[in-house]
């Protein structure tokens, strides 16, 4: 573990935020895959964020795209409100302030349009993260360690089986962790030294700004779609720029319990996310949501706390095993191992089993929902069972994946 000092407060932040997760429709057809919602109460981006706020990084830019305004209504209602003097989190979209007012065409060239953000920042360190992922990091012990390596740039990496490795960019490293190679999807996969696991790039960067600021406008004189990954990365090894890998196993936060180290999702496609999501009303999950020492944060509102109603035989409001959050009623019907966002309504006699439910969805009296995930807004009629027979769900318009998600969108 590597102690911070005050090596925050020379850092600024930059989050990419304006992917479409197309793999994650239809629930990224009006929202970005940041904005799409987690663990009944969040944001996608609030972990990215919490893990900036909980490291003491708070000047921070949100780099916005594909379908922003509820990402940065969020933002706006939430984090924007708990920065201090010199401090913001703040939104920045293309088509408005960037200086060529073009989309963004890589991840490094959507730095490269805001470079003039980090120019006038007068910070030593740039902090890049995507914003999209799902885990518990203090950012501050990888910026140590970056500084303690004299980097340019340090790659946070994941260690992942062989097997595993080929869907991922892999680094290639020394024994003391620096980068020697990057490979995308390698057939046979470089190991870490003395371990039987590879290094996986998570797409979180840490620069020395000077050489961010070097790098890219030397790359983008070459590159109009530039990427890290692709162009970035490959060019600061062939000049033999300084390239550590920071192992994410390594990093603790406060109150983390053994299980959780390295954990770490990407909730790319309806299965992934839906399996996250479950993992949260485990009985010891590995992402513990009730870790006070390291709080994840997002807009609260101002809702009634969630209640039961009746206790008769037959007609008993109960949840079981599932997250509810303010504002849920469960008027006689029977939740079970699920997750409800703010203000459910789930109606007399209705069981709701394995399936997560977005803001403001109503469960008509009678029904039966299974396996299921249902977009916000959305009210299920008196009876209508779903999850139950698929062919059935299909006829009314829902998706089926592979493992049986029944996905419900307006």
């Amino acid at each position: 573990m590597y102690t911070s000092g005050n090596i925050t407060r020379n850092t600024i932040a930059m989050v990419l935020a304006g992917g479409k997760g197309e793999r994650l429709s239809p629930f990224t057809i009006g929202r970005p895959k940041p904005a799409v919602p987690f663990g009944g109460k969040y944001k996608i981006i609030d972990f990215v964020l919490s893990n900036m706020f909980n490291s003491g990084i708070k000047r921070v830019y949100i780099l916005t795209q594909y379908q922003a305004y509820s990402l940065s209504k969020h933002i706006k209602d939430s984090w924007s409100k708990w920065a201090g003097l010199g401090e913001f989190y703040d939104t920045i979209s293309p088509e408005t302030t960037s200086m060529s007012e073009q989309w963004y065409k890589g991840t490094a060239d959507a730095i490269y349009q805001n470079l003039r953000f980090i120019e006038s920042s007068g910070a030593d360190y740039a902090v890049i993260f995507g914003g999209d992922h799902i885990y518990k990091m203090d950012i501050s012990q990888m910026l140590s360690y970056h500084r303690m390596n004299k980097a340019d740039i340090t790659i946070a990496a994941l260690d992942v089986s062989p097997e595993e490795a080929t869907r991922f960019g892999i680094l290639n490293v020394d024994e003391d962790l620096r980068v020697t190679s990057f490979m995308e999807k390698p057939k046979d996969p470089p190991r870490v030294p003395g371990r039987n696991t590879c290094f996986a790039s998570m797409g979180n960067y840490i620069f020395s700004t000077k050489k961010l600021i070097d790098i890219l406008k030397k790359s983008r004189s070459k590159y109009e779609d530039l990427d890290f990954g692709k162009h970035v990365i490959p060019m600061m090894l062939e000049q033999g720029d300084k390239i550590f890998a920071y192992s994410f196993f390594d990093n603790y936060v406060p109150g983390m319990e053994p299980n959780e180290r390295g954990y770490w999702k990407d909730v790319g496609t309806i299965d992934s996310y839906y399996d996250a999501n479950k993992d949260l009303i485990s009985v010891s999950p590995q992402l513990n949501l009730y870790n006070y020492s390291w709080p994840i944060l997002t807009n609260q509102g101002n809702l009634p706390p969630a209640k039961t109603v009746f206790d008769f035989e037959g007609r008993r409001g109960q949840n079981l095993d599932s997250l509810v959050c303010g504002g849920c009623i469960t008027s006689g019907a029977m939740v079970r191992k699920s997750i409800l966002g703010p203000s459910c309504k789930v109606h007399s006699y209705a069981l709701v089993e394995d399936s997560i439910l977005f803001e403001n969805v109503q469960i008509g009296r009678n029904a039966k929902i299974k396996n299921a995930i249902i977009d916000e807004n959305i009210f299920i009629p008196e009876g209508m069972e779903i999850g139950y027979d698929h062919e059935e769900d299909r006829m009314r318009g829902c998706i089926v994946t592979e493992s049986g998600i029944v996905v419900v969108t307006k």
